[in-house]
């Protein structure tokens, strides 16, 4: 028997850019700027379908969305629903784990894993792939993840967005843009 999972949707005009917001009955499952790589991306081969409207969840992300565009740090966090495989949730888990104004390296992820797990590494790369693939941006902080030379690589969202979340959080962020 096929069972369609109903997916609510509503967009949100950020000062920096149009971002869509989804969500299922347990949680936000996306977040996405405009145009941002993997936008509107739904993993699994399940059966969606899409409604043009605010649930709760979308009204209280809504909400967290504004306090957080308005310079301030939001003391809630909307229920999530992060779909992913085991290791993608729990490097999403360490990222809403860094403090808001702060950033962390994906090598400090790497080493914070390895320790969990009992290992003696754990591949940087492969925590910044699952970075890159949060469907949550913003609310699920991976534009605080830098690299380890302080550089501001790699955001599906743009470095000028990173930039621009990272001085929102931290105005006096010292950056350092990586060369093309």
């Amino acid at each position: 028997m096929k069972v369609n999972i109903m997916i609510y949707r509503t967009y949100y005009l950020s000062p920096l850019g149009k971002m869509l917001l989804a969500a299922d009955d347990i949680g936000l499952v996306g977040a996405w700027f405009e145009g941002q790589k993997y936008f509107g991306e739904f993993p699994g081969h399940r059966d969606f379908v899409f409604e043009e409207k605010e649930n709760c969840i979308l009204k209280d992300a809504l909400r967290w969305l504004d306090i957080y565009f308005s310079g301030q740090k939001p003391d809630f966090l909307p229920k999530l629903h992060l779909i992913g495989t085991d290791f993608q949730r729990e490097v999403w888990d360490i990222l809403l784990e860094i403090s808001y104004g702060q950033t962390v390296t994906y090598g400090e992820i790497a080493r914070k894993i390895a320790d969990k797990r009992g290992l003696k590494t754990m591949s940087a790369q492969a925590v910044g792939s699952a970075v890159g693939h949060n469907r949550v941006s913003v609310i699920v902080p991976c534009h605080r993840v830098i690299g380890s030379d302080g550089s501001l690589t790699g955001y599906a969202g743009g470095i000028e967005r990173k930039i621009r979340l990272l001085d929102i959080e931290q105005p006096d962020f010292i950056r350092t843009i990586p060369e093309f």
